[in-house]
C-alpha cells in the first residue's frame, strides 16, 4: 500500500519547530533570563569575537574542563557546588584536596634556608597542584579550577564574554598586520621593552579594537592563567618590567557591585578611586590575592607545573601563582596570565559558625545570621529558590541606593 507522503509545507513546519525549540534550550539559561538574548548570540557578536566566542555558552564555560578543589571531608561544600552548577548549566569535577600532614618533607621542593609551611598552606599548594597536573596528565586543552566555597554571577557568561573580547584586545594580533611580525593593540605586548612606557591610555570596552579571531580557545591563542576569581589586584605597575601595561576598561558594568560594597587586600583600590561606579577593568596580572578561580591553558599548566610545583614551596600557594605569572623569585618571565576586577568568582559565606569559613585560616568561633558572598549582585547561591522555581526576579544583595533589589 502507498503510503502518502506529508505535505512538504508541514515537514518545514515541523523542521522550524524543532530549530526554534532547540535554540530555545540552548540559549535559555539564568544569565539569558532577565537580560533578553545573550550577548553571545547575536550575529554581530560573532563577528566580533569569531566563531569560538560561542563556546562560552556550554557546560564549561568555554573550557574543556570545569575542576573543583577541595577536602573530600567538606560534604557541606561540595552540595553547594553541585547544586550551584546544576543551577547554572554548568559541569564540575571534584578534585580531592590533600590534609598537608600527610604529606611527607620529602614529597615537598624545598629551598634553601626555607621552613616547611604550615601544614593548612602545604595542603592548599598541593590539592591546587593535584588540579594542575590532571590539566597536563589529560593533555587537556584547558580547564577553569575553582576552589569549593565560591559563588558567582547568575550572569556569569555575559560576564565572560566581556572578559574574552577584552582578552582579544590585551593579546590578539591587529586585524591585518603582518603574521610574520604581527603588532598589537597594547604596545608593552607580550613583554615591555627597556622603553616602552609605563602607563598606556585605557582601551575602551566599547570601542575594542580589532583583532585576529582566536582560533583555540574563546579567550584568545596565547594565554596561559586566567586569574578570573580572588581577593584582590593591583593594575600593573608602571617599572614592573614583565608586565604588559594595558588595561580595557568597562563602564556602567550592571554586574558591578556599588563602590560601598566592594573591597581589596590591595591598597590603594585604585580601581574604586580612579574610576566611576559600577567599573570593570581588564588587565595583566599584578599581585594577585586568593586564588578563588583562575584557567590555565595545557601549556600553562605545563609551565605552573614546572614553576609552582617542582620549585621551593616557600609561600602559600596564591602568591606562589603571583611569582609565576610576575617571573618573579627564580619563576622565568614573559608568562601571560591575565585577570579582571573584580573578581568574578567570590567567596560564600555560609549562615552558621565563622570557623567553617575556612580550612587554612582562623576566622574564630562567632556566628553568621545571613549567608552572603561578597561583590557578587545576583548570587546564584542566594538566588538558589528562585531559580529552583523558574523565577526571574533575582535577589541584587547590593543594589544601588534608589533601586532597591531588581
Amino acid at each position: 500500500m502507498h503510503l502518502r507522503q506529508p505535505p512538504r509545507r508541514v515537514l518545514y513546519a515541523v523542521g522550524a519547530t524543532f530549530i526554534v525549540a532547540l535554540l530555545f534550550f540552548q540559549f535559555h539559561s539564568p544569565d539569558s533570563a532577565r537580560l533578553g538574548q545573550p550577548r553571545w548570540a547575536s550575529s554581530a557578536s560573532s563577528s566580533r569575537g569569531g566563531r569560538r566566542i560561542r563556546d562560552i555558552q556550554n557546560t564549561t564555560l568555554g573550557f574543556e574542563k570545569i575542576f573543583v578543589v577541595g577536602l573530600p571531608s567538606r560534604t557541606d561544600r561540595r552540595d553547594g557546588m553541585v547544586l550551584q552548577a546544576a543551577l547554572s548549566h554548568m559541569d564540575i569535577e571534584f578534585i580531592d584536596g590533600v590534609a598537608g600532614k600527610d604529606i611527607p618533607d620529602k614529597a615537598i621542593p624545598m629551598a634553601k634556608g626555607k621552613e616547611r609551611l604550615k601544614d593548612a598552606s602545604i595542603g592548599s599548594w598541593r590539592a591546587h597542584m593535584n588540579a594542575i597536573r590532571e590539566v597536563v596528565h589529560r593533555n587537556l586543552s584547558s580547564a577553569l579550577i575553582l576552589e569549593d566555597d565560591t559563588d558567582w554571577d547568575v550572569r556569569i557568561r555575559d560576564q565572560l564574554y566581556d572578559f574574552a573580547l577584552s582578552a582579544h584586545a590585551l593579546t590578539q594580533p591587529l586585524r591585518g598586520s603582518s603574521p610574520n611580525a604581527p603588532s598589537f593593540a597594547d604596545a608593552t605586548y607580550p613583554q615591555p621593552a627597556p622603553d616602552s612606557p609605563g602607563k598606556l591610555p585605557d582601551l575602551s570596552f566599547h570601542a575594542l579594537p580589532a583583532t585576529v579571531p582566536p582560533s583555540s580557545s574563546p579567550y584568545g591563542d596565547n594565554w596561559d592563567v586566567l586569574w578570573i576569581g580572588h581577593c584582590g589586584m593591583h593594575f600593573p605597575f608602571e617599572h614592573h618590567p614583565n608586565v604588559p601595561k594595558a588595561r580595557v576598561v568597562r563602564l556602567d558594568d550592571e554586574t558591578v557591585a556599588p563602590k560601598k560594597n566592594l573591597w581589596t587586600y590591595n591598597i590603594p583600590f585604585s580601581l574604586k578611586e580612579q574610576y566611576p561606579e559600577h567599573t570593570r577593568a581588564y588587565h595583566h596580572v599584578q599581585e594577585g590575592v586568593c586564588s578563588l578561580g583562575y584557567a590555565v591553558s595545557q601549556k600553562g599548566a605545563q609551565k605552573l607545573l614546572h614553576e609552582v610545583g617542582l620549585k621551593g614551596v616557600t609561600e602559600a600557594f596564591d602568591l606562589l601563582l603571583r611569582y609565576y605569572c610576575e617571573g618573579e623569585k627564580g619563576r622565568k618571565e614573559g608568562r601571560q596570565c591575565l585577570t579582571t576586577q573584580p573578581g568574578l568568582f567570590q567567596h560564600h559565606r555560609t549562615a552558621g559558625p565563622t570557623s567553617a569559613m575556612s580550612d587554612i585560616g582562623d576566622h574564630g568561633d562567632e556566628w553568621r545570621d545571613d549567608a552572603m558572598t561578597d561583590m557578587v549582585r545576583w548570587s546564584v547561591r542566594l538566588n538558589a529558590d528562585q531559580l529552583l522555581d523558574g523565577g526571574t526576579e533575582f535577589v541584587d544583595q547590593y543594589p544601588d541606593e534608589d533601586k532597591g533589589d531588581v
